[in-house]
């Protein structure tokens, strides 16, 4: 049985604006085992971002294969993909995306029952998640009450809270202090360590990428170095 959780082969992706096509990834061949925690590093515009939302099934690709768990997601309908990344993958994005009328514990629950389809999820889950970020004290606060780096640790626990097997997350760290970037990284290497959770991670932070196991470099669409 294969160890691989995600790879892809000869994967392509144009952009077209009018008579204007941009070339964001040109031919990329990559396999990921399962239980791997992975940065993916490289200036801006080197196709990073897009590699990461084409994993995720945010976007499709142009040419060439995705495989998830063996599974070839680039040729399936929008509804099955929407499936694929509900069971198994878990997005942190930069941006916090949080609904601002929910709690840090109703962000959560919403997240669970968008997993379940119904119920009121799992309190005690819940509470541990927010305990290992260091939120236990948060867990009734809206957004706005919020500073920037609890807001991102709430996205993060949103993210891990249905046990994805594949946490995709890009620049978790690029809008946090010192002290909050370490807490997100601490709880990746917990979830990499003690779940084997696989994660993908774009980050620009060379110290960030310490963290990681493997070090994939990017450059004008292309792996050139991993």
């Amino acid at each position: 049985m294969s160890n691989i959780i995600l790879e892809t082969e000869d994967l392509t992706k144009v952009y077209k604006v009018g008579k204007v096509e941009t070339h964001a990834l040109r031919g990329v061949s990559l396999s990921i085992e399962k239980g791997e925690f992975v940065a993916i590093m490289g200036q801006s515009g080197c196709g990073k971002s897009t590699l990461l939302h084409l994993l995720g099934g945010l976007l499709s690709p142009t040419s060439g294969k995705i495989l998830i768990d063996g599974e070839d997601v680039s040729k399936v309908s929008d509804a099955k993909r929407t499936d694929i990344r509900r069971r198994k993958i878990g997005f942190v994005f930069q941006r916090f995306n949080l609904f601002p009328t929910l709690t840090a514990d109703g962000n959560l629950r919403l997240a669970e029952r968008i997993h379940l389809g119904n119920g009121n999820g799992n309190p005690e889950k819940r509470r541990e998640i927010l305990s290992l970020l260091k939120l236990e004290n948060k867990m009734n606060n809206k957004p706005i009450e919020l500073s920037g780096g609890e807001q991102q640790r709430v996205a993060l626990a949103r993210a891990v809270i249905n046990s994805p097997a594949i946490i995709l997350a890009d620049e978790p760290t690029g809008n946090l202090d010192t002290e909050n970037s370490e807490i997100v990284l601490n709880m990746f290497n917990k979830l990499n360590k003690r779940f084997g959770q696989t994660i993908l991670m774009i980050t620009h932070n060379p110290e960030a990428a310490e963290h990681c196991g493997r070090i994939i470099q990017m450059r004008d669409g292309l792996i050139v170095d991993d």
